[in-house]
């Protein structure tokens, strides 16, 4: 049942390691491994959303859930707590806040987030999220090698938002069915697309506003099926 504390280790441990390496890195080695990261971030999230069965679920959810999270203004929120952590670490890096930001949402958009923090919490399986916190230490790695900083800050992100799933397990065991599944992961998918686009530099979406999205999608699930 304690996975989350597992996968908040493994995102210091490569946060750490990322900024030793870094700290060696010219920036052109720096703008590969964001290159690279943004790639794969792609293929992730393209093999995510095309699994939905329900276009409209992902369509509707994305679009109401972007509004619900501009409303609440849910990016710049996380943007002001990384520019308060940076404060307080007395951090000079100028990317601090982009890799405070985009590392919290790489690390908690995915379905093995979800899933696995639930499986952990109502049967002690915590397999599923042993294998994302392995895969978020490379990723921690390689972000704080390109990001700085700000990236090892997201492990309280990850302790928070995965430690709450965990505990909250039991009170949703009976509405993670495959269907919502299936459509929360396709929402995330595309979350991930955005993330991914914004590594690249070919834009700047406000990824965190989309969040609600996939919480729309189990509702929206729920309701339709």
């Amino acid at each position: 049942m304690y996975g989350f504390v597992v996968n908040t280790i493994t995102v210091l441990i490569g946060s750490g390691l990322g900024l030793l390496a870094g700290a060696r890195l010219q920036d052109k080695y720096k703008n590969i491994v964001l290159t690279s990261l943004g790639l794969v971030t792609i293929l992730i999230g393209l093999k995510m959303a095309i699994k939905t069965e329900e276009i409209l679920i992902v369509v509707g959810s994305l679009v109401f859930g972007g509004l619900i999270g501009q409303w609440l203004h849910i990016e710049e929120r996380l943007e002001r707590l990384g520019e308060y952590l940076k404060k307080k670490a007395h951090s000079s890096g100028q990317d601090f806040v982009l890799g405070f930001v985009t590392a919290s949402l790489l690390f908690c958009v995915g379905p093995m987030t979800i899933i696995g923090s639930f499986e952990d919490g109502l049967y002690g399986r915590g397999e599923l999220i042993y294998i994302k916190s392995l895969m978020d230490c490379f990723a921690a790695m390689a972000l704080s090698a390109a990001l700085g900083a700000g990236v090892i800050f997201s492990a309280l992100i990850v302790l928070v938002y995965q430690g709450a799933l965990t505990i909250l397990a039991r009170y949703f065991q009976d509405i993670l069915s495959d269907p919502v599944v299936i459509e929360m992961s396709a929402a995330g998918g595309v979350v991930m697309l955005g993330i991914a686009i914004n590594l690249l530099g070919l834009g700047k979406i406000k990824v965190g506003n989309l969040l609600p999205a996939l919480l729309l999608a189990a509702i929206l699930t729920l309701l339709i099926k």
